[in-house]
């Protein structure tokens, strides 16, 4: 995959983009105490974080609360960017900001298409989750989404509107092959974008989506140039955003392919690389930063083949 150029790195960096599955939270599913400390230490110098994530805004909501953020979240790897809402305690979820949905047509042949190399697909609309009733992993799904599914009888009859998503799981402890994400992305060229948001997760959107999309939306909402823009992130899903700001960062357990597409590598999530990062890219002045940066890329480029 090839990318449109990166831009310069920028100090100080003023916008912060945090992939949430792999990246700030692992099998736990809990937020680390130094990854707390240093996104509300970043906070208090005036930089804008976000949380940019494959998962609906209501799950990733309790996240974003426990880390104190503000600014909007954006779900659905960019389909979807949502502001926060204005406390704690409002159980409303916050206002559409960005919304690009899959055509119907393009969904229900993706759904025909995942079946048949073993994939189990459902979907995501808004703030729906909505599975065929004869899924087997339904109740695991719905267990680490937080959410209880729609069960639906026939999903491909249901889908008669654009959705947000199609997300197709494998069985489990079984990754995804690479070569079922070419083939998916070979097939759906130009009705679709396909991505690995997991190691078992295929995903489906619309033309063009992707987290950079969304990361975009937010500078430009927060007037910070993608130089000045630190992303960091841990799968196929986040290699546009990771290449196409600043900073990007992927984590050390990353496939070769996103380490390949980022500036620097994180440290492992169980090793709570994000705050690191932050820590020496956004919480030291200006100078350090740069100095910090440097080598960081240069570790980076000691460790990683060039991307083809």
């Amino acid at each position: 995959m090839t990318h449109a150029p990166r831009p310069a790195p920028g100090f100080p960096i003023g916008l912060i983009a945090l992939d949430l599955d792999g990246t700030l939270i692992g099998e736990d599913l809990g937020l680390g105490p130094r990854t707390l400390d240093a996104v509300s230490a970043a906070r208090s110098r005036g930089v804008a974080v976000s949380i940019v994530t494959g998962r609906m805004t209501t799950s990733a909501l309790p996240y974003a609360r426990t880390l104190g953020l503000v600014d909007p979240i954006v779900a659905y790897q960019g389909a979807l960017v949502r502001a926060l809402p204005p406390a704690e305690r409002d159980p409303r979820l916050g206002r559409i900001l960005a919304h690009r949905p899959l055509a119907a047509d393009a969904a229900r042949e993706v759904i025909g298409w995942a079946k048949s190399v073993g994939l189990e697909p459902h979907v995501n609309h808004l703030e729906r989750f909505v599975i065929q009733a004869d899924d087997p992993r339904a109740e695991d799904y719905s267990s680490w989404l937080g959410a209880r599914a729609e069960v639906v009888a026939d999903l491909r009859a249901w889908l008669t509107h654009p959705i947000s998503k199609v997300i197709s799981v494998a069985a489990a402890s079984e990754p995804i092959p690479e070569s079922v994400l070419a083939e998916g992305r070979q097939r759906f060229a130009g009705r679709a974008a396909v991505t690995i948001s997991h190691p078992r997760f295929l995903e489906f959107l619309a033309p063009g989506v992707s987290k950079l999309v969304g990361v975009r939306h937010l500078a430009r909402r927060a007037r910070i140039p993608l130089g000045r823009v630190l992303a960091i992130g841990d799968q196929f899903n986040d290699v546009e955003m990771i290449a196409g700001v600043g900073h990007g960062a992927a984590m050390a357990t990353a496939p070769a392919a996103v380490r390949a597409a980022a500036r620097y590598i994180a440290p492992p999530v169980a090793d709570e690389g994000a705050a690191q990062v932050i820590e020496q890219l956004v919480l030291v002045s200006p100078e350090e930063a740069a100095q910090n940066a440097g080598a960081l890329a240069d570790a980076h480029d000691s460790m990683v083949e060039p991307a083809a």
